[in-house]
């Protein structure tokens, strides 16, 4: 009796750092595709360029939901559950940009999603110290804050800008999802 009820506690509480590392290899796949996209037919087509500026932070919020609904909830993970909300108010601020303000004001909303994006990154970064892999979602979550603030420098000046302004970024983020994620496997198979 007390193996099967030990076996059903394993089914219900999923490993923390398969559930983890799983996430992390999604998000740095999600992001590479997302940069070669931006790269290619987002600077060959505006349209596109802006469609794949709308869609960044909408991924970050159903991301961070799903990452959230894997360990324990949006009310288990206040850090999360903030992201969510600020990525689904930039995700509507740049639909707004889109059809009516040009593209410096979405690259100026992505720039202040950046730096609040990266703030909550590097708390849930923080919190998980203890899961292994998480220096580098500190690191990507201190740099997202940095290269937030010179975005929106960038987009109040008088320069044209295009989704290559922040294509790069994306790519450092899919470089620190990969890494917490192979971190996260080596650590598994040398323990």
């Amino acid at each position: 009796m007390e193996l099967e009820l030990a076996y059903a506690d394993t089914i219900a509480t999923p490993n923390p750092a398969a559930s983890l590392r799983g996430y992390y290899f999604l998000r740095a796949s999600v992001a590479a595709v997302w940069v070669a996209a931006a790269f290619t037919a987002g600077v060959a087509n505006p349209p596109v360029g802006a469609a794949l500026l709308v869609a960044y932070p909408a991924w970050d919020a159903l991301a961070n939901a799903l990452d959230a609904r894997s360990s324990g909830g949006l009310r288990a993970n206040p850090s999360q559950a903030t992201n969510v909300v600020i990525s689904l108010i930039a995700t509507a601020a740049m639909v707004l940009g889109a059809v009516s303000l040009g593209v410096n004001f979405m690259i100026g909303v992505f720039g202040v999603w950046a730096v609040l994006a990266g703030l909550f990154q590097l708390v849930t970064g923080l919190r998980r110290w203890r899961a292994g892999g998480q220096w580098a979602m500190v690191l990507s979550g201190a740099q997202s804050i940095l290269a937030g603030v010179f975005f929106v420098i960038q987009s109040r000046g008088a320069a044209e800008l295009s989704i290559a302004t922040v294509a790069g970024y994306a790519g450092f983020g899919a470089f620190y999802f990969l890494v917490s994620a192979l971190w996260l496997t080596f650590r598994k198979k040398a323990g």
